[in-house]
């Protein structure tokens, strides 16, 4: 019976160990990506659109990634040939930019 228990118990820490391993090589994975991604990135951009790139990351993570991504899929395909500026930036982002909506409030007087 302690035998049993004794091996339950150090294959447990086996596979708590290799979760742990595998979680830090995802990890690591994941920051060699986004540093390869900072240096594409400092390459394709002016510094004026990187630091408003910045600031719609802070406001917009989720519309700051897919203009990243766009970015490094124009420069791999080649059709990218200078460097982005702030205007071409702006130009990229008024396509991307959900279009507002007017809301009126109507209210009905009272009886």
């Amino acid at each position: 019976m302690d035998e049993e228990l004794e091996e339950l118990k150090k294959k447990r820490l086996q596979e708590l160990q290799n979760q742990q391993a595998q979680e830090e090589l995802q990890e690591e994975q994941e920051k060699k990506f986004k540093e390869q991604k900072k240096h594409i990135l400092i390459k394709l951009l002016t510094p004026e659109a990187r630091e408003r790139l910045g600031r719609i990351k802070v406001a917009r993570p989720q519309i700051a990634e897919s203009i990243e991504n766009q970015l490094i899929m124009l420069a791999q395909s080649g059709r990218l040939k200078n460097k982005i500026n702030d205007e071409q930036l702006q130009a990229l982002l008024k396509k991307l930019m959900p279009k507002k909506r007017d809301i009126k409030i109507k209210r009905k007087g009272l009886i």
